[in-house]
């Protein structure tokens, strides 16, 4: 559950970049991902990753890319947004 919190955060940020840039859909979603710890346990980018595909359905084709880079330091990065 704190996977999904932490990509609720992050889905509202690219919720509203897609707003800024006129853009309806996702072609890629581009995060660094340190050690982000939620509710005693760190974030894995893989459901992370399963979270933000879940609460952005409406935005993504079949050929969305969501790349997670792992970086050091706590906390996340959303590096950028590729979208039509």
């Amino acid at each position: 559950m704190h996977d999904f919190h932490e990509a609720d955060r992050i889905s509202q940020i690219i919720k509203s970049e897609l707003e800024k840039n006129n853009l309806k859909k996702l072609n890629q979603i581009n995060l660094e991902l340190g050690s982000v710890v939620e509710h005693g346990e760190e974030i894995k980018a893989e459901n992370l990753e399963f979270n933000i595909r879940l609460i952005l359905k409406d935005y993504l084709n079949n050929k969305t890319k969501i790349i997670i880079d792992k970086v050091k330091g706590n906390g996340w990065k959303l590096v950028s947004i590729d979208g039509e």
